[in-house]
């Protein structure tokens, strides 16, 4: 029988019990306030059982039919898990459930954590919208805060809905709910050892104080809402849990919906899903997980590893070009100024013709940052922006704008192929039409012949020529996944991260939607550059142990390429630092 079945099951079944109550029992013998309490107590029941019908009939608010099924099985599982795709209301969803088991169940404590505590905030803000336009809802509700420091709900009957941080400092709370949102973004210990111990009682009515009630004690419930992730993660195995002990026919449910079922019920515009489906640089395994609920596993061929790459994201601020620090006012959002001896690269990875498997130039910006008492450095990957096609005056014109913006110090460009026509125009006076500037003459700084294309001697060496073959392509391949594995290569935190940071900066919550996306935007490369190493295969030729890195399913690997070859030329600035010591530290690259 089918949820949807089921709850309509129980809603005839309590229809028929409230009619045989009232045939069962004379009214006219009880008093008008016994009538009152008898009726409410069955209309209770009749409502926790089927709580769709409860949000529809009491708080006015329409549900989809999934909504109804997603509700109803929140309300009779002691443990539920949700993985959503993008656009089915997943905020709402849950603000519903929030405020009907509140009421339903007087005195109910609701915890919600989330990776940041912004992001489990929204609930709060989405139930002060709600009871704008429901008038039971708003009479419920005592107080309401949707402020940062104390974000609460508070209900006439005792119950209450609180945010807390998904950190140590959240120990010693109390609750019968406890609702996760994004529950991949948070650290498993701090779930296991901090969230689920709020736990710890369940709520007490006081008619359980009667010995012939002691049975009807409740269970507390636990709810994890999230997209899905990838299958190394310990959520995946969190979710392998649920299916199986919901198999066994314990009171758990897991379901993943994806972008489809958005698409059918009208949340979502087919139209814009297709858009985003033929963007050049489209995203397939973000696109997979976010959208179409499936948990992603890297090929056992994977040359990069996610826990490498993911436990790199130590990054909590990009860089942005300069014209970015004009949206905002804040003082503290400004460029930061260059430490003691940092060396910034601006990383490209050339391409001219659209339609092709690999077309985006890939423009990244890597500061490093010495450490080991300036005998090494850390690369950490500021910014990124990629552009699909375009003439090489326009790129040209860009890498110049980059150079200048973030004041780098070198250009790392690939100069085979179309990147010859950009190190020809960068070698000679470019005019900037947009800046109305005319930039200096570049020249190559590791390659004679190079050197030898630009006629104005007196240029400045600056430009680092890539060019490629199997066994560069290999010992660049070979000195990525080392800083990997040593921590040397560090990448900007997750977008939801990111956009905490972001709301931090005052204005930047009254900024369009587009100029918020756009700061977000450096965030998001940095999972599309994790998407896109994970898909790249290596095999290792046994007779020249040479490493060969194949992109099998996103057929890209632009991002990888731009942010690998800064890598690579931090690795020889370092042996530059090193070239007179006698002997090598410990951070030295070592190649295996």
């Amino acid at each position: 029988m089918s949820a949807h079945q089921n709850f309509q099951v129980d809603r005839n079944k309590a229809y028929k019990g409230i009619n045989i109550f009232n045939k069962g029992r004379n009214f006219n013998k009880k008093t008008k306030s016994e009538r009152l309490m008898e009726g409410i107590a069955v209309w209770g029941s009749f409502y926790r059982s089927n709580p769709q019908r409860f949000v529809s009939e009491y708080l006015g608010i329409n549900l989809k039919l999934f909504q109804c099924i997603l509700l109803y099985m929140m309300m009779h599982n002691h443990y539920f898990m949700y993985l959503a795709s993008r656009g089915q209301g997943k905020t709402f969803l849950t603000s519903i459930f929030c405020c009907v088991r509140a009421i339903l169940f007087p005195e109910t404590k609701i915890i919600i954590a989330s990776g940041t505590k912004g992001q489990a905030r929204e609930v709060i803000e989405k139930i002060d919208d709600m009871r704008k336009n429901s008038e039971n809802l708003a009479r419920e509700i005592s107080d309401l805060k949707t402020s940062s420091n104390d974000p609460k709900v508070e209900f006439h009957n005792g119950s209450w809905i609180k945010i807390v941080a998904s950190n140590d400092g959240a120990r010693s709370k109390r609750a019968n709910l406890l609702i996760v949102d994004e529950f991949r973004m948070v650290d498993f210990q701090i779930i296991s050892k901090v969230l689920r111990k709020f736990l710890t009682a369940p709520r007490s009515p006081r008619y359980l104080q009667k010995d012939e009630y002691a049975h009807l004690t409740e269970r507390n419930k636990e709810i994890y809402l999230s997209s899905c992730w990838y299958k190394v993660h310990w959520s995946y195995n969190r979710f392998l849990t649920y299916y199986k002990s919901m198999m066994d026919g314990s009171s758990y449910f897991v379901c993943g919906l994806p972008y489809q079922l958005a698409i059918k019920e009208r949340l979502l515009m087919e139209d814009q899903v297709k858009d985003e489906m033929s963007e050049d640089d489209f995203d397939e395994v973000g696109w997979s997980m976010e959208m179409e609920a499936l948990w992603f596993g890297e090929s056992e061929k994977a040359y990069f590893k996610f826990e490498d790459l993911e436990k790199n994201r130590k990054l909590s601020s990009p860089l942005y070009p300069l014209d970015y620090y004009q949206l905002l006012r804040d003082s503290s959002f400004k460029p930061d100024p260059k430490a003691p001896g940092e060396i910034r690269l601006l990383s490209c990875d050339i391409a001219t013709m659209e339609g092709t498997d690999n077309d985006a130039s890939v423009y990244s910006v890597l500061k490093l940052v010495p450490v080991s008492k300036g005998r090494s450095y850390e690369r950490h990957v500021v910014y990124m922006e990629s552009i699909v096609g375009g003439h090489t005056q326009t790129q040209s014109t860009r890498i110049r704008q980059l150079y200048e913006d973030f004041n780098c110090d070198y250009i790392v460009l690939d100069t085979q192929n179309v990147g010859l026509a950009i190190f020809d125009l960068l070698s000679q006076p470019l005019f900037d039409k947009e800046r109305a500037k005319e930039y200096e003459p570049l020249n190559c700084i590791n390659d004679e012949k190079m050197q030898a294309r630009c006629v104005y001697t007196s240029a400045p060496k600056v430009i680092y020529s890539i060019k490629g073959n199997a066994s560069l392509n290999s010992k660049i391949a070979i000195t990525m996944k080392d800083a990997l594995k040593r921590g040397k290569l560090k990448l900007l935190m997750h977008e939801n991260d990111g956009k905490e940071v972001l709301k931090s900066i005052k204005g930047y919550e009254n900024l369009p939607t587009e100029t918020q996306s756009q700061l977000i935007l450096p965030y998001a490369q940095a999972t599309a550059l994790i998407n896109e190493m994970i898909n790249l295969e290596g095999e290792t030729n046994p007779d020249t142990g040479q490493v060969k890195l194949k992109e099998p399913r996103s057929k890209r690997k632009d991002k990888y390429s731009s942010v690998s070859y800064g890598n690579h030329i931090a690795s020889e600035l370092e042996r530059d630092l090193n070239k007179n010591s006698e002997t090598a530290d410990d951070d030295d690259l070592v190649y295996y």
